[in-house]
């Protein structure tokens, strides 16, 4: 520690230095590749105990409903872009491209909780690729994978110049408004899913669809309150918590097989051979063929990919290691931006759908893999009423990996003709299932809430309750909502592909004009970071976090410091 450290406050206000001006990150300062050497001592000590802390039952429930929470909606994806691609992409390209960041991320990655594959805002970002390139006559694949190897050099870039430090300014503002946008991508995409019915099988099949969409929507939100509930034994909730909505999957799918209803013909996923690529190629796209001009033209494209997976990635990192989880093992944004260049390079070249973090699977895996034991709540004079609280995370590698092999085995041909029995009904309401449940926890929900609450009924411990300018939290919410609404018009038109970029500002937005209208307490109150200083120990600490008082992880645990 050095003596500036232990300085008392006064002196260094006397000084013209704050106490946390050693804390802030000074991320323009360029030290090439000592982002990820850091990030890979830190966590090269926890490799084995990666593997070995696997030996866990939760385990077993997270391996299970992050396969059908990561495939079906890859699958719903694939029908997306199956349809608008011109049959580029299809069920085994997003499969594959799965299988790719769930291994390599699972075996190399600093952060190995957080889930890899195929999104909602990539699926945007291809058609809408294809809808500008189709009119040029320009090989679709062959530009994409240009699109995936320029992007492999500008992520490598950010890595190697540590410029992940820049996460320090992203906080649940920004991470509320992306995961707010998301959420209302899966409730759109499973509307769009519905909307198909009505072109293909008749009226019949559409009512249908939507009923089953509507009943697995029911249940999977009835399994996810039971498990938060008081009902039941606490082992008969966690089974239904834990394996509710993939049961909800299976038991649906031969619902529409039931009495009257096996005489309506539904729409199921189109699929092809096994694991062969959609159309008639080979895995290796040809994309040495193109043209000098088109490989050129494919840089512009390449920078908006990147723009979007700094932020759609690290965000479902930071959202996966968010304060709310009590994690033991450091993370690591340098390496795994690194890692995701890689990935994405590859995914270009095979003629995948380029692979990165998912949210909300990310953190829905973090949570599954939580263990959790009841206590007395302090807030309330019943003490029958208790609070489940979070005892520890069993951070490992085996459940993304295990996902990701079981997804490979999806691409069989036996499994593949299971998957083509799955009524698109089905994927539409898994859409909403996750598309409610990342709304029910995102902070803007959770403010709206608030405000619609009568002041009396709130409860006296609500952090927002103590802020004297209640019109503070309706300009907060309603610049987030703006911030969303943007985002979400833009995906609609053909400028859909500059989407990335109103994203990445909402970082300034937040960092650099928001401390002009808001007070620090209001700002204390209404934003927070989105991880911890430990989990952000990688990328230089939360911004105002004070150099020397984090938590120094170890190999046999977190020691304090002194």
């Amino acid at each position: 520690m050095s003596a500036m450290s232990h300085q008392d406050p006064e002196s260094l206000s006397r000084q013209g230095t704050r106490p946390s001006a050693r804390a802030q990150p000074k991320w323009w300062r360029i030290h090439f590749f000592r982002g990820m050497i850091r990030d890979v001592k830190r966590r090269a000590p926890f490799f084995v105990s990666d593997w070995t802390d696997a030996w866990d039952y939760r385990v077993v429930p997270a391996t299970v409903y992050m396969f059908f929470a990561n495939i079906l909606p890859a699958l719903a994806f694939s029908l997306d872009m199956f349809e608008k691609t011109h049959q580029n992409y299809g069920v085994n390209e997003v499969l594959l491209a799965s299988v790719l960041g769930a291994v390599v991320f699972s075996c190399f990655a600093a952060q190995p909780l957080v889930i890899v594959g195929v999104t909602g805002p990539i699926t945007v970002f291809n058609y809408t690729v294809y809808d500008i390139i189709a009119t040029r006559g320009t090989n679709y694949l062959g530009f994409m994978a240009w699109i995936g190897i320029w992007s492999l050099i500008m992520h490598w870039i950010i890595a190697i110049t540590n410029m992940c430090n820049g996460l320090t300014y992203v906080t649940r503002f920004s991470c509320d408004i992306f995961g707010f946008y998301v959420a209302f991508v899966y409730l759109q995409k499973g509307i769009q899913v519905l909307t198909r019915q009505w072109g293909s099988d008749g009226e019949t099949s559409a009512y249908l669809s939507i009923m089953v969409a509507l009943l697995v929507l029911m249940s999977g939100w009835i399994c996810g309150e039971i498990g938060n509930s008081s009902l039941f034994h606490r082992w008969v909730r966690k089974f239904i918590e834990d394996y509710g909505t993939p049961l909800t999957i299976v038991f649906f799918t031969g619902f529409v097989h039931i009495g009257h209803m096996r005489d309506v013909s539904v729409s199921t996923l189109p699929i092809s051979k096994a694991f062969f690529p959609t159309a008639d190629r080979s895995w290796l796209v040809r994309f040495w063929d193109l043209d000098v001009g088109d490989i050129f033209l494919a840089i512009p494209f390449a920078l908006l990919l990147t723009i979007l997976f700094y932020f759609d990635h690290n965000v479902s990192s930071l959202i996966a290691q968010g304060s709310e989880f009590p994690l033991r093992k450091p993370a690591g944004f340098h390496w795994d931006m690194f890692l995701l260049g890689i990935t994405t390079g590859v995914a270009g070249i095979l003629g995948l759908p380029f692979p990165n973090g998912l949210i909300p699977q990310a953190p829905f895996h973090t949570s599954s893999l939580c263990v959790t034991h009841q206590k007395p709540d302090p807030n309330s004079e019943s003490k029958e009423k208790t609070l489940r609280t979070i005892d520890h995370v069993v951070e490992q590698r085996l459940s993304n990996l295990a996902q990701g092999l079981l997804t490979l085995g999806t691409m069989s041909g036996p499994l593949l003709v299971v998957i083509h029995l799955i009524p698109q009904g089905v994927l539409a309401g898994l859409f909403f299932v996750m598309g409610v449940q990342a709304l029910q926890g995102n902070g803007i929900t959770q403010k709206l809430l608030f405000l619609a609450q009568e002041h009396g009924f709130c409860a006296a411990s609500h952090p927002l309750k103590r802020l004297t300018r209640r019109w503070a939290v309706w300009a907060f919410v309603l610049v987030e909502l703006v911030g969303f609404g943007g985002t979400f018009a833009i995906t609609q038109t053909i400028a859909a592909i500059g989407f990335p970029v109103i994203i990445l500002l909402l970082i300034p937005v937040r960092a650099f004009l928001f401390p002009w209208f808001f007070t620090p307490e209001e700002l204390g109150a209404l934003d927070a970071p989105t991880a911890s200083s430990f989990t952000m120990e990688s990328v230089g600490g939360v911004r105002g976090f004070e150099d020397g008082e984090g938590d120094i992880p170890t190999p046999e645990g977190v020691l304090k410091r002194e």
